[in-house]
């Protein structure tokens, strides 16, 4: 029995040292061709200038669909190879490569899970990209307001009671929408939500873009495929080292057509993708298959390290741990994410992002009104995230600490939805002052971003707690985003 077991790793390890896409990519380069191709630059040569800098492999490598190259419009060659790993590295039935980012992938699995008019459950801390989703299906979402951490000021994820009781009052719901984990690194019951949704036979849909990494280090919360999620959306590209916008649409279970999956996601893919990002996932893949989990070890040891030496020797400054696991909406966490609370030093997450940048040049992953995050992963070293605890200790000498404990934060409260966001999105509409909107049903989003978690959404009422938090926002030079009017101060309404 044992010799099986060794026999079938032993397999998996020598399938999994391949790259297809890579490999043939390579082979092109080294064959010499002479193209008489798209695209233009010719292998750099039409764009020297760009060349000199990037490099001319990457030039080399920008090709497009060719027969010994493959087409992500059909893939049956080195695509499909490459998929075929990463489907068996991640623990999935099926493996899509993105290069449109996750918002494709997000946008495939409302596409092809759910029909116009249809009810599906989402957090209401859900990303810009579903909610465009929703515009493009005309699904009606069932939005649960999760938990906020009245001292952090954020969003947490959704409970598996939550879910529960949402299904209960909507037992028509299509689909489930989780976050795993939320772009703050909170971690939801996902095993006992996917447990729910069987008892109601309909698919989870995991966005997943800030969880790429996570079946791949013990220490780190379950991943969608491991959970049994019938399907997840990777950003690969955030925290596994692929190129940017290079992301995977991955699919497991009954409840999920793959090829209709196909034929939803071949409506928004583009049929020219980039083939260094194609490339790209194709590495990370083998990569985070081998040395995963010793990188990510390295990663987490020098973010708990960060984290001990922030809360012990930097009066004014808090990042959580593990005493946040258990609180309603953190199951579990991510400990490679370092929320930086700044409350207690009488500054915004802004104005932090802002000095370490000007003062140190240091660039958080997002600020808001009371945190900065900061991301640690497998490229970071002792020194960089100690320079990071140094750069904070500096600044936060030069503030007087606060008790802010008895200040709890209070997030507005959901909006009524009176149109569905597809309704309100094609309906004729004005542009009237953002003051001057309070009652009336908005026909755009509105947001700060990052995180990209919308504030209104099409077909929502807009209050006057939303237009004060704007308000507030602004004035502590958030970047307001969503509107056509690129600095928020109008806002389209429904007529």
């Amino acid at each position: 029995m044992r010799n099986k077991r060794d026999s079938a790793h032993i397999a998996l390890e020598r399938r999994q040292s391949r790259t297809p896409l890579f490999d043939a990519l390579r082979n092109y380069v080294r064959e010499g061709t002479l193209s008489f191709h798209v695209p233009g630059h010719k292998h750099g040569k039409g764009l020297p200038e760009f060349t000199r800098f990037v490099g001319k492999n990457v030039m080399n490598i920008d090709l497009t669909i060719m027969p010994d190259l493959d087409s992500i419009y059909k893939p049956h060659g080195p695509i499909k190879a490459a998929q075929d790993l990463a489907a068996e590295a991640f623990g999935a039935d099926y493996a899509h490569f993105l290069s449109n980012g996750t918002t494709s992938g997000i946008h495939c699995m409302l596409m092809s899970t759910l029909r116009p008019g249809d009810k599906f459950i989402v957090p209401r801390n859900a990303h810009k990209s579903v909610i465009s989703a929703m515009i493009l299906t005309g699904a009606e979402p069932v939005y649960i307001q999760p938990y906020v951490d009245n001292y952090l000021g954020v969003a947490m994820a959704i409970t598996a009671d939550e879910v529960r009781q949402a299904l209960r009052q909507q037992p028509d719901a299509k689909a489930i929408l989780v976050i795993n984990t939320t772009f703050y690194g909170m971690a939801p019951e996902l095993e006992r939500i996917v447990e729910i949704a069987e008892d109601y036979e309909i698919p989870v849909l995991v966005d997943e873009a800030h969880g790429a990494h996570l079946k791949f280090h013990p220490s780190l919360p379950l991943s969608a495929m491991e959970a049994k999620a019938d399907m997840a959306a990777l950003s690969t590209h955030k925290l596994l080292g692929s190129m940017t916008q290079s992301s995977l649409l991955l699919t497991r279970g009954d409840l999920v057509d793959p090829q209709y999956t196909k034929t939803t996601l071949n409506l928004t893919q583009t049929t020219s993708p980039s083939y260094p990002l194609l490339a790209s996932l194709d590495i990370a893949r083998k990569q985070v298959f081998f040395r995963g989990q010793e990188m990510l070890t390295h990663a987490i040891n020098l973010a708990n390290w960060a984290r001990y030496e922030i809360n012990n020797s930097i009066p004014g400054l808090y990042v959580y741990g593990n005493d946040m696991v258990g609180q309603p909406g953190c199951y579990e966490y991510d400990p490679t994410k370092l929320c930086i609370n700044v409350r207690a030093l009488g500054m915004s997450g802004f104005e932090m992002e802002r000095i370490l940048r000007q003062g140190f040049h240091l660039q958080v992953d997002l600020s808001d009104l009371y945190n900065v995050l900061c991301v640690v992963s497998i490229a970071d070293t002792k020194e960089n995230v100690r320079t990071l605890v140094h750069a904070l200790s500096e600044i936060a000498r030069k503030f007087t600490v606060q008790d802010v404990r008895e200040q709890p934060i209070e997030l507005p409260p959901l909006p009524a939805l009176a149109y569905l966001p597809r309704e309100a999105f094609y309906a004729e509409t004005k542009r009237v002052p953002l003051e001057q909107a309070k009652g009336k049903i908005v026909a755009e989003m509105l947001m700060a971003y990052p995180p990209g978690i919308p504030l209104i959404c099409p077909g929502e009422i807009l209050t006057e707690e939303i237009i004060d938090y704007v308000r507030m926002l602004t004035e502590a030079d958030a970047q307001i985003y969503g509107t056509e009017d690129p600095n928020a101060e109008y806002i389209k309404i429904v007529r």
